[in-house]
């Protein structure tokens, strides 16, 4: 009892709830940008990475366990040497054969364990703090979790990035210039190219060095022009340098015809590989743009960012062994009900007007759910497949920070206007927000800017709205779990249909964008907006709920 006494709550909250975002924005963000980095399909990682919402689903089903088999504290412990082991899981297979299965395989234990050490760690808080220190201390709780957000999708994001950038061939920026026929010249005579090592160190080659691609002179039928690439010196037996070649900022009239991917190895170094160039039609005067030949090392970068998030977690495990309090060693009751699991289901489903409560919590998110599915892939996405190629790096800085920022701002002002005027008030303007700002997209990917400062105003826009709105579907949480008994198990309910709610548009997302392009995917999101509004107009709310009551004396 001493230890429970003299432990600060200081020495352990931050951690601990750091600990508990940072496994969930990997699983659920972070997996999407390594997959994209490494060339799976948007479908593909889109379906199987939005299958590993199923854990925080039915993550109710087993939280009675929690309870019933040993204490919470042991369960956070365990959990975090589990989550070091899968982080250092996924960190080793990814320079393997079978990267993707394997990768899958350890973010599944991932997504398990890290569901589990939710529903623990929130227990815990319970238990180790009385209701003052609960009131007092959800702040900090929430603050350290959104700092796991910042660190998982902003620093976690640059460092892969600089190291992408750091590793591998240095990258070869080509500025290729739009002009008349007669400006052009001869085509490069590819005999030209040389076959034996010019260095010892690997670089990029390309030819011709200065790159120039014909107007159509009012000719429908425009000219191409070829770059050939070839590596200065072979790689070591058996390793292989892939090759990525897109436009980075420039005039879109000028775009890649084929040729975007090339994989170099000990036998073909010095075999010239193709890219084609060709211009628009329409393009009358001459133009410029710059398209950037990358070789970076994406599965070492990787290997080494998620392998120091494994170190990280052996750290809070040995951390939190010595530094957690110990309050179910005494008679202190755990937060379980006696009512069996079924009978809290059945009550909860029982409640007034349950079925457009549920309604809405499965489709006030619908739109949301398949835009942050795709809102990286289309950043990171080459101009040429409609994306806005920017670099991890640059995607980092600006979802993972200044969009996060942006996040934390909206969510905020959303707490202080409902908590002054209640949560009936402002729901509707609460889902307008949530919705409407992700146009924004439909603008980015119709212009597709290469104005860095462009991109990060329209992800500012859409995430202030995205934290402004979710506000509401927080709140309308808490006002269904607090309608009669078991308010701790009702809450888990409404949080697996929350991750339900995104887990199966998530899914269907990639396959979706895929068959649309990304202009006609982010209009069809603007149209998948309607449900929530539909299912927002039949539920009910107290008007008094969330309104601070402490000044009303």
């Amino acid at each position: 009892m001493n230890k429970q006494k003299t432990t600060s709550p200081w020495s352990w909250i931050p951690t601990l709830y750091f600990a508990e975002g940072i496994p969930y924005i990997i699983v659920m963000f972070v997996a999407s940008d390594m997959y994209k980095t490494l060339g799976v399909s948007n479908a593909r990682f889109a379906f199987w990475t939005g299958l590993l919402y199923l854990p925080w689903v039915i993550k109710p089903l087993w939280s009675p366990f929690i309870d019933i088999y040993y204490t919470k504290r042991k369960w956070i412990i365990w959990m975090q040497l589990g989550l070091a082991l899968s982080f250092l899981g996924v960190s080793l297979v990814i320079q393997t054969p079978l990267w993707f299965s394997l990768s899958l395989a350890f973010l599944w234990l991932m997504a398990f364990k890290s569901s589990t050490h939710d529903v623990a760690a929130d227990g815990f808080y319970m238990l180790a703090l009385d209701e003052h220190k609960q009131a007092f201390f959800s702040g900090i709780r929430g603050t350290f979790y959104r700092l796991a957000m910042i660190a998982g999708l902003g620093i976690l994001g640059i460092l892969t990035g600089l190291i992408i950038d750091n590793t591998g061939p240095e990258t070869v920026k080509i500025n290729i210039e739009a002009t008349s026929p007669e400006s052009v010249g001869e085509p490069f005579d590819v005999n030209k190219i040389p076959t034996t090592a010019t260095s010892g160190e690997i670089r990029i080659l390309h030819f011709p060095e200065t790159v120039k691609v014909p107007l159509c002179d009012g000719s429908d039928q425009c000219d191409s022009t070829i770059i050939y690439f070839v590596l200065s010196a072979p790689p070591a037996a058996g390793e292989d340098i892939k090759m990525t070649f897109g436009q980075k900022k420039g005039s879109k009239d000028i775009y890649l015809a084929s040729g975007g991917v090339f994989v170099f190895n000990s036998e073909n170094w010095n075999k010239p590989a193709a890219a084609v160039i060709k211009v628009n039609p329409n393009l009358k005067k001459p133009a410029v743009a710059r398209f950037d030949a990358k070789a970076g090392d994406i599965p070492f970068s990787w290997s080494v960012s998620i392998g120091v998030l494994g170190i990280l977690f052996l750290i809070f495990a040995i951390y939190h062994n010595f530094v957690l309090p110990r309050p179910e060693s005494g008679s202190k009751k755990t937060d379980r009900s006696d009512a069996s699991y079924w009978i809290v289901l059945k009550t909860f489903f029982e409640k007034k007007d349950i079925i457009p409560a549920v309604a809405f919590l499965l489709f006030y998110r619908f739109s949301e759910s398949q835009l942050s599915k795709m809102a990286s892939p289309f950043l990171l996405d080459s101009v040429e497949n409609g994306g806005l190629a920017l670099s991890l790096t640059e995607k980092s800085v600006a979802y993972g920070t200044v969009g996060l920022i942006s996040l934390l701002i909206g969510g905020i002002l959303g707490g202080i206007l409902a908590s002054r005027h209640g949560l009936k008030k402002w729901i509707w303007w609460m889902a307008a927000s949530i919705n409407l700002p992700n146009m924004v997209y439909i603008y980015l990917s119709y212009v597709q800017p290469d104005n860095f400062l462009i991109v990060n105003i329209c992800i500012a826009i859409e995430q202030f709205g995205y934290g402004f709105g979710f506000t509401a579907y927080m709140l309308y949480m808490l006002y269904i779990a607090g309608q009669g008994e078991y308010k701790t198990a009702h809450f888990a309910i409404t949080t697996g249909l929350m991750a339900l709610g995104m887990m199966i548009p998530g899914m269907i997302s990639g396959a979706i964008q895929e068959a649309l392009g990304y202009q006609h995917f982010f209009i069809y999101v603007i149209i998948c907006t309607i449900p929530s509004f539909i299912a927002l107009w039949f539920i009910k709310v107290d008007p008094e709920f969330g309104i601070k009551k402490s000044n009303s004396k």
